[in-house]
């Protein structure tokens, strides 16, 4: 696997709390994240998968929410998230017009250990969430399908690629090559350590807007730039997927979730009215059994006055997931010729 350069490799640090080891989502015990990439003349699109547990995750569902920021997206599954608290599926992360084939790849992958789905029990609720990349890639040709869905689930690995691959292969960030960037936070609570971890899959701002580690750097890029393809409206999408081992119910889980706008808002975003800004999160700390045990049921979490280190570490760990989206992303060039530059050609000029 290719070892792209991220944030801290450019000797930039964000915020205060201490990484885990990979800082990266999978930080937290037992995730997995895939990708599949297509690049082919004027296709420059994925899947990335980030699977919760290695289990049987209709069997054994984690405790997820969603909250969105702005709701200029297409993402699937949230509603049912929100209204019972778990997830059941691996969370797929592709092109806006892809979310179609992704749901029905994550339904079939889900019914083929599950004979009792649709029969002796219910439906099953598949989790994807979309940028439009229709900037780099003919997202008209609708290149997804069910197999990319098993490939990426296939790929899935703790230390896995960031950057201008899977979902992020056609991404546009601040004007720049955006894509898939990770980051995590080691918190102690109690004596007690919990990891924190968001993945974002970035697609959003514009380029006068990026600052990194509080400095503005956009303006003076789109200056120096040939051609700035910066615009006057800020359009796109961000999805920030947060995974933690911290016990806490999905009412407290959204709480936390929430905090990854500041982290965004960090970066220079605005949330613009054509910009989708969607969190999903989840923890691993206990799972939930899909079959009754006609017993009352007991769950572990934490006291609400312990939450604030948990939002600092979501804060941090979006940020500088998302300046790691950039760093990770090389210069490319897609669909009708359109080329978008790596972050890296200039951010010797700031750091």
């Amino acid at each position: 696997m290719k070892q792209e350069k991220r944030a801290r490799d450019w000797n930039i640090t964000i915020g205060t709390l201490p990484a885990g080891p990979r800082n990266k989502i999978t930080d937290v015990k037992g995730i997995t994240v895939g990708h599949v990439t297509i690049k082919d003349k004027d296709i420059h699109t994925g899947v990335t998968a980030i699977l919760p547990h290695q289990g049987n995750l209709f069997k054994e569902k984690v405790v997820g929410a969603s909250h969105v920021l702005n709701g200029f997206g297409k993402t699937m599954g949230t509603v049912q998230i929100n209204e019972l608290g778990t997830i059941e599926t691996p969370i797929l992360l592709t092109n806006t017009l892809s979310v179609g084939n992704c749901a029905t790849g994550l339904i079939k992958y889900t019914l083929r250990d599950n004979p009792e789905i649709g029969r002796t029990t219910g439906t099953v609720n598949p989790i994807v969430a979309e940028c439009n990349d229709m900037y780099l890639n003919d997202i008209r040709h609708i290149s997804i399908n069910e197999n990319h869905v098993y490939e990426a689930i296939r790929d899935a690995k703790v230390d896995y690629a960031e950057g201008a691959i899977g979902a992020g292969t056609g991404m546009k960030c601040f004007g720049l090559k955006g894509g898939i960037g990770s980051s995590s936070r080691v918190i102690s609570i109690q004596g007690k350590t919990f990891t924190i971890g968001a993945l974002a899959l970035t697609n959003f701002g514009r380029l006068h807007d990026l600052m990194i580690n509080g400095k503005k750097i956009g303006e003076s890029i789109s200056n120096s730039m040939e051609n700035s393809n910066d615009m006057d409206k800020e359009r796109g999408s961000v999805i920030i997927i947060v995974a933690t081992d911290l016990p806490v119910t999905e009412r407290q889980l959204q709480r936390i979730i929430k905090r990854c706008g500041i982290g965004l808002s960090h970066t220079g975003s605005k949330m613009g009215h054509g910009s989708g800004d969607i969190v999903i999160g989840f923890t691993t700390a206990s799972t939930i059994a899909h079959d009754s045990t006609k017993k009352i049921l007991s769950h572990d979490f934490i006291h609400e006055e312990e939450l604030d280190l948990a939002f600092h570490a979501v804060a941090e760990a979006t940020e500088e997931g998302i300046i790691n989206s950039l760093l990770a992303s090389e210069t490319t060039t897609g669909r009708a010729g359109k080329k978008l530059e790596s972050l890296t050609e200039y951010i010797n000029d700031f750091f």
